[in-house]
């Protein structure tokens, strides 16, 4: 069946056709995007889960309608305060639904307000839910102001007796008395467990901490992760990877170069990425907090090394021209660029050429089914090489 909010939360476009006319959408999207470069396309690879495969979900408390029950879930088009409930959302697992519902319940219990971004008053902001596709791990991270009354306790114990599927592994609280609507790692406290859960892509085992960043689609991760492998297969040497996260596509590659160095601006991240490679035994990878454009630079950690190949994996935005063209003066041989928005991806692609690179190889991979996002991986050489 549909999802009684399909066309009003926003979060899924495509529910209403099948996954193949899907794919047929967004390539066709895709090749208009990507304009004279997308006669390299090599189409796109289908994701492995069209359903229940977020591992990430960022839930907004608030109600069912105006003046209406407390809600928390994804917020409708148009609406300020309205939510759509997630009881049969196609994208997220049933262990995410089971959380949702004990938080929901509880605090519907003890009649505590959703925080009113125009007069502040109220205490539940988000929740946030993370968990991992291969160990089934999940992670719990409530996010409130200070002015939060019920108290947790009870609400943890019922959580650890739900019959989940996977494990619970840790419940968080954030305090947050900002005016943004925006989930932030201030004031964060574990209330039972750790906080961070396990996943395992490519046969490598990651620690991912409660907001660093991680592909939302493990399954897909790995695809996405084989194209990448697949296109830096043939370097040696030294490779940076540049926005790495918790490390998972240096430690992927670290077989093929005799160094990796990763670099994430994310301290927290940098700290998962350096626990990663300590726990699945990688010794050829470094990795560095800071930003992008710093680590290139003249005194950056990077100034002295010379790479062979150089994975980029940027925000949505794509580049920073001044990075783009930092990378560009340092001459890697090959260049991976990995996009969540390929129209950052043509509009670096023309600077990339213009600079002297050939585009030798793209790919599509879809890691949000039933949503108009697609992912897409280049492969650039230095022309004189």
């Amino acid at each position: 069946m549909l999802c009684e909010h399909f066309g009003r939360c926003g979060g899924c476009t495509y529910l209403d056709i099948s996954y193949a006319d899907e794919l047929a959408i967004k390539e066709k999207d895709l090749r208009e995007t990507l304009g004279k470069y997308s006669d390299l396309l090599g189409g796109i690879h289908p994701s492995p889960n069209v359903s229940g495969y977020r591992n990430k979900m960022e839930l907004a408390f608030g109600d069912e309608g105006k003046d209406g029950r407390l809600a928390v879930g994804m917020r409708k088009k148009r609406s300020f305060y309205e939510v759509a409930t997630p009881d049969h959302c196609v994208l997220i697992p049933d262990d995410f639904k089971q959380v949702i519902m004990c938080v929901l319940e509880y605090f519907r219990e003890t009649g505590e307000a959703f925080f009113h971004r125009k007069r502040h008053v109220g205490a539940l902001r988000h929740l946030v839910l993370r968990r991992g596709e291969f160990t089934g791990e999940v992670l719990v991270n409530l996010s409130t102001t200070s002015g939060l009354i019920a108290p947790l306790a009870p609400l943890v114990e019922r959580l650890c007796a739900l019959p989940l599927a996977g494990r619970l592994v840790g419940v968080l609280h954030s305090v947050n008395d900002g005016v943004a609507d925006a989930v932030k790692d201030e004031d964060t406290r574990v209330l039972w467990g750790q906080d961070f859960y396990n996943e395992s892509i490519c046969g490598l085992k990651f620690k991912v901490s409660a907001y660093s960043f991680f592909q939302t689609n493990s399954a897909g991760a790995e695809v996405l992760y084989g194209v990448v492998k697949d296109y830096a297969s043939v370097r040696s040497g030294v490779a940076f990877d540049l926005y790495c996260g918790t490390g998972t596509i240096s430690q992927i590659i670290s077989p093929l170069f005799e160094k990796v160095v990763g670099i994430e601006l994310v301290e927290d991240a940098i700290k998962a990425a350096k626990d990663n490679a300590q726990l699945n035994g990688i010794e050829n990878c470094d990795f560095f907090a800071g930003d992008v454009l710093a680590a290139l630079g003249e005194n950056g950690e990077l100034a002295n090394l010379t790479p062979n190949i150089v994975v980029v994996d940027p925000p949505r935005d794509g580049l920073h021209p001044k990075a783009l063209a930092k990378m560009i003066e340092i001459n890697p041989e090959w260049i991976v660029y990995v996009a969540c928005k390929p129209k950052s991806l043509a509009r670096d692609l023309a600077v990339l050429t213009d600079a002297g690179y050939v585009l030798k190889k793209l790919q599509g991979v879809d890691m949000f089914p039933r949503t108009p996002h697609v992912e897409a991986v280049a492969l650039m050489r230095w022309q004189d090489a």
